[in-house]
């Protein structure tokens, strides 16, 4: 991070570019932010610089959202069951997804950095060109792709940067790198990442519509983009994203080369999982998940796999324990993996280890597990407010 904010901090203070970190230190909440702020002044002070930086905070009120839940105000964003009060207050941070709004509160203030909590990554791309007075629409779309940086050019990477020209009707794009180029099936297929429709893309305050979109190829490294339209929600919703812990994570992996063990190996994972649990009477199930994750085998899709008459040669094998203590699932992933190593099954020949351990030791205790107990939209009379603005001067003063 500080290597990163170091070159775009310097660049930014002498070409008088004000400089827009989103999502801090990758979800935004309070530490993450926290963090990001203490390396901002660390870059600035081995600069021997000043600069006028702007904070805005994400996290929010347990109690605020208990409200906003009993009168109505939050709502299932896709596929995840209603919020309740239960789920709020057993959530460690709970982060809400900011739009352009309080990023332009802050240009207006003067501010020369500006790091936000969870953000909504088109914004700090947006906030400029909308504050100049430019197309919502345009300027977000742009944001879109230029989050993403040269992923949406040809051969696509997430290591190189992207330039966009935005202008009254429309915007340009280029990829810097001289071994990549913009070309108008990879700037449109982007508009396939991460969303769930092509033609329309949801966020803070309303649904970018890019039914009308056309792409234009300019040059051999160019493409224009005209035709987004924003369709602006009567609600403004902002999207509010928690985890909770659900228990400790301990892990083994090991490789499987035998075939007479490959061949039955679901029969096998199956009985050891039962000698587990068979062995523990004490623990229910419910307490403790053992998960066999088998990468040469299902590992990826799972249940989903279409290619199933492909036996393999080799597997490899993630052993996981999630449980309610970090004792217990070490001690539930030893076992398991102790009981598979000598499992005997039919036609076994081998008498010693059925497994291979990359690693010593063999078992790997996680830590802490969290899932999403928060992915709901809550709706807001003021975009800006759930969002607390500090500025301070940073750096050597």
């Amino acid at each position: 991070m500080k290597r990163d904010l170091l070159l775009i901090i310097k660049a930014g203070l002498e070409k008088n570019i004000p400089v827009l970190i989103g999502t801090a230190g990758g979800s935004g909440a309070r530490p993450h932010l926290q963090r990001c702020m203490e390396i901002v002044d660390e870059v600035l002070c081995d600069l021997g610089r000043c600069a006028r930086v702007a904070e805005i905070a994400s996290d929010q009120h347990r109690d605020t959202l208990i409200s906003a839940l009993h009168s109505g105000r939050i709502s299932e964003l896709g596929p995840v069951p209603p919020l309740t009060q239960d789920a709020i207050e057993k959530s460690t941070y709970i982060v809400a997804q900011m739009g352009v709004e309080p990023v332009i509160e802050t240009l207006d203030q003067g501010a020369q950095i500006i790091v936000t909590g969870r953000c909504y990554d088109p914004a700090v791309f947006a906030a400029v060109p909308i504050r100049a007075g430019f197309s919502e629409a345009l300027s977000l779309h742009l944001g879109k792709i230029l989050e993403c940086a040269a992923i949406a050019a040809t051969p696509g990477s997430g290591s190189d940067c992207m330039i966009g020209v935005l202008d009254e009707s429309g915007f340009t794009l280029e990829a810097l790198s001289p071994e990549r180029k913009c070309t108008v099936t990879s700037v449109a297929a982007h508009t396939l990442y991460e969303k769930t429709d092509p033609r329309f893309l949801p966020g803070p305050g309303g649904v970018l519509d890019l039914t009308a979109c056309h792409f234009e190829q300019l040059d051999e490294r160019r493409v224009r983009v005209t035709g987004t339209q924003l369709q602006k929600s009567a609600d403004y919703t902002i999207k509010l994203e928690g985890a909770q812990p659900v228990g400790f994570r301990t892990i083994s992996i090991a490789g499987i080369r035998a075939p007479d063990l490959i061949q039955q190996l679901d029969g096998v994972l199956e009985a050891v999982r039962d000698r587990v649990f068979a062995n523990f009477e004490s623990i229910d199930p419910s307490e403790a998940q053992l998960l066999f994750r088998v990468y040469g085998k299902n590992g990826v899709m799972g249940g989903l796999e279409p290619c199933v008459d492909q036996p393999p040669h080799e597997v490899g094998l993630v052993i996981e324990v999630v449980a309610e203590t970090q004792s217990l699932a070490d001690t539930l992933c030893s076992f398991a993996r102790s009981s598979l190593l000598h499992f005997g099954y039919p036609g076994r020949k081998s008498t010693a280890g059925n497994l291979a351990f990359p690693y010593s030791p063999s078992d790997i205790s996680h830590g802490a597990v969290y899932e999403f107990s928060i992915y709901h939209l809550m709706t807001v009379n003021d975009p800006v407010s759930p969002f607390p603005i500090r500025i301070q001067d940073l750096g050597v003063v």
